[in-house]
């Protein structure tokens, strides 16, 4: 056995979901999106893993490129029966540069009836979240969302409220149309576990677009995911999936390595090395494995830290950067794994 893989513990077995269950929750998801969502495997496996690990995913795509139909999909893939059955499982705002605040997070408003103020919750409360063009508007209406996405409640006259644990962001960004946009700063960047970049689909899977448009289409009839599902996934595959102290020094060899490349100006956070552990164990589990592999980083490493990245003018692509800093990292870890 490597030292990748630790002993079994002597416990006895854990309470709650089971790995196997959490993998079927995963499959459940994965099934219902691809349904609705052609072409884009690799897409849906990044969104499920920002989704069991509890992050969120901006994708910088191209328009009429399948994002709404894709987050849709997901929410689509979630049920909430009675009586948890008040929140929406999927809510739309459309950023534009004459937002405000409270359009996102909710706004006090005042009720003749009894005399108060009370607060109207904005469309952050729901499961997950489709911001569609978040550069379009202002640096202000962008921060409403930093509490949001980092701490999970809002904040509206010094009074706090909650939000789902399953809270859920995808946000959009136009790769090309920089007119009239705000570019997003390093600090709101990194609150997202993952930047996908979206390239158009095969031309087999736009065939198959083509063909089917316009034709009546059976509504899927797949099985759903209930909140308490997904949340459980969660707590199964951090208390389930083994990572090893080896992975955490790989983690960090990996950051120091990117923050001491002179591409660099400004290296990786602790934070997203804090999110990539969750990440990876869910990747490890969709894998079909109960532990974390070196593949695993590799794999996820580019989508972690690429635009966590500020590099020096003319320094190429931050891909690039953080292949080369996962060099030394990779082969010091696949030589621990071959000691015994």
């Amino acid at each position: 056995m490597d030292d990748l893989e630790p002993p079994m513990s002597s416990a006895g077995p854990s309470s709650g979901m089971s790995l196997a269950d959490a993998r079927a929750v995963a499959e459940t998801i994965r099934a219902r999106m691809r349904y609705d969502v052609m072409g884009r495997d690799s897409v849906i496996e990044l969104v499920l893993v920002a989704l069991l690990g509890d992050g969120h995913v901006l994708l910088e795509d191209y328009p009429g490129s399948g994002k709404t139909t894709l987050a849709k999909a997901l929410g689509n893939s979630i049920v909430e029966p009675p009586p948890h059955g008040g929140l929406p499982t999927f809510r739309r705002v459309q950023f534009t540069p004459d937002m405000l605040p409270g359009d996102v997070t909710g706004v006090m408003i005042f009720d003749s009836a009894s005399n108060d103020f009370h607060f109207r919750p904005g469309p952050v409360f729901t499961h997950v979240l489709l911001v569609d063009e978040i550069n379009r508007t202002s640096p202000k209406v962008q921060a409403a969302l930093l509490e949001c996405m980092a701490e999970k409640q809002v904040t509206v006259d010094n009074e706090s409220h909650r939000l789902d644990d399953l809270f859920f962001v995808i946000a959009t960004q136009n790769p090309l149309d920089s007119v009239g946009t705000y570019p997003l700063p390093l600090a709101q960047l990194d609150r997202f576990l993952f930047k996908i970049r979206m390239a158009h689909i095969d031309r087999a899977s736009e065939l198959a677009v083509l063909a089917s448009w316009g034709a009546p289409r059976p509504p899927c009839t797949l099985p759903q995911v209930t909140r308490e599902d997904i949340i459980a996934a969660r707590a199964a595959l951090r208390r389930e999936v083994q990572i090893s102290p080896r992975i955490h020094e790989c983690l960090v060899d990996l950051a120091r390595a990117i923050r001491e490349d002179k591409r660099s100006l400004q290296g990786v956070s602790t934070r997203s090395l804090v999110l990539a552990v969750p990440a990876l164990q869910t990747l490890a589990l969709l894998k079909g494995r109960d532990f974390v592999a070196p593949e695993d980083i590799e794999h996820l490493a580019p989508h972690i830290f690429q635009h966590r990245l500020a590099l020096v003018p003319g320094a190429g692509d931050p891909t690039q950067v953080v292949r080369d800093a996962l060099v030394r990292p990779m082969e010091a870890l696949v030589r621990a794994t071959l000691r015994r």
